[in-house]
């Protein structure tokens, strides 16, 4: 999504801070976006605004007129943006939260004033509404959602933008005068111009910091904040690949609520209560041949909304909630038993979360989930004779955040995360504490962390203790953050026992790192280029235990945007000489095994065609090439990929759009995927030891995506995904202590391919305020073939993975938003 605010740090001073005065009314105004009441005409305007980009410092040609009036229960915004002709304003219909080729209008709220924090309310000409929040713990957050309303309309060579945002959906203080940190921002899309009332300044760090004052506000009390969204969701399912006996088309009921509640001026409680998650779209799944898992996308409304304080210090990875459970790869079966069912996914019984942040600055977050029991159903195939085997106990997810907001940007945070699980097993727990301190300038910072992680208890379904027990990691960091041309120095480390993974996600620890980071950003227009920016890092890193060498790299990067175009072109370039890989080998502990990566360049070259056209592209294409490895008689490893993403708008309802993503790996050297069994003849000269294989390794990607929006409060998505990879093996050898291999006589076929396949057809209507109906279709199949049936031919696969039975579901979810204010009985 593209952020309103493209802010960078940079030595300057901030514009004077202009000030507003608010208008308190009597009685209610007409959302219509036609301010034709009197009153509007009676109210400060604010006006003159400052372009931001793509020319920094210029004042508006086209002006811009904005008023706001407040009674007891409600603030009002009324904008009036005028242009040199109708056809010159944008107005592309999308979904909510989605910028689109449209103008808009923005309104920034920092209703505490501490220049750290604040909302974005936002509206594009075609009434869509988009809303998020500012904190230097989560930065620009467009995942928060809040429930206000607005109206525009044109008339003629104007357009016109009406909000009423309720005290509701915005904390502040009891005080009886308010003094609030206020901006507007303007985007006229035909020019990709952007204004702000009160300049914001590219070279000045921080965002809200460079917002005016909004006065005048006075005599209004924080409400009560109490709302409660409750559902009900029916699906049906079609399984074609469930065991013979059990049923292939199921159905299912369900009910729950989301709740709502203000605790006090500053902090407000977030509870879903037996929630319902299976509309959200699909995760791209892909053959994983690395030795790290694979992370997706939290597409989960209530792990993405109001979330910042807890992503603080990156020990949060929040699909580890209602994750796959742990025991879901170990359930074993005796003669003539067959696994019946095993769910993949364990099932939520409620979360909980209290967010804040006081007049002072401090930050509190709590989170709390808990998750039941899941069970894998084995049955004998002779006496027909069932029994479960749990796969994941019962457990409760807690994390708990402090973050101080200090002057200049600054924070101080502690973060707890503690997972706890009912029975013989293992609980978890990761305290760690962070910092960043800017000068007075905001042009030097310095920051660091410290995180402990313990674990305590025995493997899932063993008597054996959990070995990393207790295991540390710290970072320290220096940096220049001001100024065209910004640099930093990075260190850190991370035993070899130290472990977030329970709550949190790290590919890999056991590692001593350096870096150093280098930028130059040119943000005025010169040349034929509107802006232009350099960058450069050179990194080091090391095993922690046994100290030894993995790699060293030198990275080069450019961009730029060229005036009149509005094309986008840039490289990204890494020089890595030889480099130690401790991972690839699965053999535990690390140090005595590694492969050996051959020196390499890698270069990738990409561009972004003009968004505002009806048909754009984004391109990229990539080449790694690596040095000869002369201790076997192999060919020269390469990397080729290609991305192409054309994108086109058939008119201000309709878009299609396309992504394709294609890489070749020839001459790969990695471990052989699924390991050596015992079962296998073939396999057994070789068992105990690490056989890695060469092998050229092709991945397609296709998603095709069409989105029609009827109205800014219906749409239709439709999302169909297609990914094979192939891997096909060219010869083998047996992986000896400090990178040493050797050819080895292995004949097993060990090629593989991975097809996916998925689409999400999705019906949105928002039938009022917070209030949704939702009709979802999912349709979803995956092949996995090995040895001879795999095959290289796409379009064979493509066939293969259309002509399996797929997975069916469709589902109806209804949401209704009951607001206590709204539902109240008036007095």
């Amino acid at each position: 999504m593209k952020a309103l605010a493209q802010v960078a740090p940079a030595p300057a001073a901030a514009a004077p801070k202009k000030q507003l005065q608010a208008l308190r009314i009597s009685g209610g105004i007409k959302l219509d976006g036609l301010l034709d009441e009197a009153v509007w005409q009676q109210a400060p305007i604010a006006t003159d605004f400052i372009q931001q980009r793509p020319n920094p410092g210029v004042p508006e040609k086209h002006r811009t007129e904005v008023r706001v009036l407040y009674d007891d229960a409600n603030l009002y915004i009324g904008a009036i943006m005028h242009d040199s002709s109708p056809d010159s304003i944008m107005r592309e219909m999308t979904q909510r939260d989605q910028f689109g080729n449209s103008d808009l209008f923005s309104v920034f709220l920092d209703t505490y004033h501490d220049q750290l924090n604040g909302y974005n309310f936002t509206v594009t000409t075609s009434g869509v509404q988009l809303d998020g929040r500012y904190s230097p713990a989560g930065g620009e957050d467009f995942n928060w959602n809040a429930v206000w309303d607005a109206r525009t309309t044109q008339h003629g060579t104007d357009w016109v933008a009406e909000m009423r945002i309720p005290y509701s959906a915005i904390r502040f203080s009891k005080l009886p005068e308010q003094l609030w940190g206020l901006n507007f921002a303007r985007q006229r899309k035909r020019d990709n111009q952007q204004f702000f009332w009160n300049e914001v300044k590219p070279t000045v760090n921080g965002f809200v910091n460079q917002w005016g004052e909004l006065r005048g506000v006075r005599d209004i009390k924080p409400p009560l904040r109490l709302s409660v969204t409750p559902y009900i969701s029916g699906y049906v399912n079609h399984n074609p690949l469930n065991e013979e006996g059990t049923k292939r088309t199921t159905t299912s009921f369900n009910g729950g609520a989301d709740v709502k509640w203000g605790i006090n001026e500053s902090f407000t409680l977030d509870a879903t209560l037996v929630p319902d998650f299976g509309q959200v779209q699909s995760d791209n799944q892909v053959l994983n041949l690395s030795p790290f898992e694979v992370q997706f996308n939290e597409n989960r409304q209530f792990f993405t909304e109001g979330t910042e304080l807890f992503n603080k210090g990156n020990l949060f990875y929040s699909r580890r909630v209602g994750a796959t459970p742990i025991g879901f790869y170990g359930v074993r079966r005796g003669a003539n038993e067959k696994i019946l069912r095993n769910p993949a996914e364990t099932r939520l019984l409620n979360a909980t979360k209290i967010s804040g942040r006081t007049k002072k600055g401090l930050g509190v977050g709590l989170f709390n989930a808990l998750s039941n029991d899941v069970y894998a159903t084995v049955r004998n195939t002779e006496t027909g004779e069932e029994r479960e085997v749990l796969t994941q106990p019962f457990s409760n997810y807690n994390i708990a955040v402090l973050d101080q907001s200090l002057k200049n940007n600054s924070y101080v945070s502690l973060i707890n995360t503690n997972v706890t699980r009912w029975g013989s097993t293992y609980d978890a727990n990761v305290t760690g504490g962070l910092f960043r301190f800017n000068n007075k300038k905001n042009s030097y910072a310095l920051d660091g962390s410290m995180v402990y992680s313990r674990r305590r208890g025995t493997q899932f379904g063993t008597d054996k203790p959990i070995d990393d027990q207790d295991g540390y990691k710290y970072s320290l960091g220096v940096g220049k953050i001001s100024g065209n041309l910004t640099w930093d120095i990075n260190h850190s480390i991370e035993s070899d026992k130290y472990n977030p993974n329970d709550l949190g996600l790290l590919f890999s620890n056991n590692s001593i790192s350096q870096s150093f980071s280098v930028a130059y950003r040119k943000y005025q227009p010169f040349w034929k280029v509107n802006n232009m920016a350099f960058f450069g890092q050179v990194g080091h890193e090391l095993l922690y235990k046994p100290t030894r060498y993995q790699s060293l790299y030198f990275y080069n990067g450019f961009n730029t945007t060229f005036t009149k175009s509005f094309l986008q072109v840039g490289y990204d370039f890494v020089l890595s000489p030889v480099s130690h890989d401790y991972f690839e080998p699965r053999t535990y502990p690390l140090g005595d095994y590694f492969v050996r990566v051959p020196g390499n360049a890698d270069f990738v070259a990409f561009f972004n065609s003009d968004t505002r056209k009806r048909f754009a592209l984004g391109m990229n294409a990539g080449l790694q090439r690596f040095g000869l490895d002369e201790r076997l008689p192999r060919e020269r490893r390469l990397k080729y990929s290609l991305g192409a993403y054309p994108r086109y708008r058939i008119n201000n309802h309709l878009t299609f759009s396309y992504s394709l993503d294609w890489s070749l790996h020839r001459n790969q050297i990695g471990f052989v995927n699924g390991g050596l069994s015992q079962q296998e003849a073939l396999d057994l000269p070789f068992t105990g030891q690490i056989m890695l294989g060469r092998r050229h390794v092709a991945t397609v990607s296709n998603v095709v995506s069409a989105a029609y929006t009827f109205t800014n409060r219906m749409s239709f998505t439709l999302r169909t995904r297609h990914y094979t990879s192939n891997v096909r093996y060219a010869d083998f050898a047996v992986l000896g202590p400090d990178g040493e291999e050797r050819q080895a006589d292995y004949r097993r076929n060990r090629d593989n391919t991975y097809n996916a396949f998925n689409v999400d057809a999705v019906y949105s209507w928002w039938f009022a305020p917070g209030s949704q109906v939702s009709i979802v279709w999912k349709n979803a199949g995956y092949t996995f073939l090995n040895a001879e049936k795999a095959t290289p031919q796409y379009f064979d696969n493509f066939n293969n993975t259309i002509n399996t039975p797929h997975n069916n579901s469709l589902s109806v979810k209804v949401l209704y938003y009951l607001d206590y204010l709204m539902v109240r009985r008036p007095k």
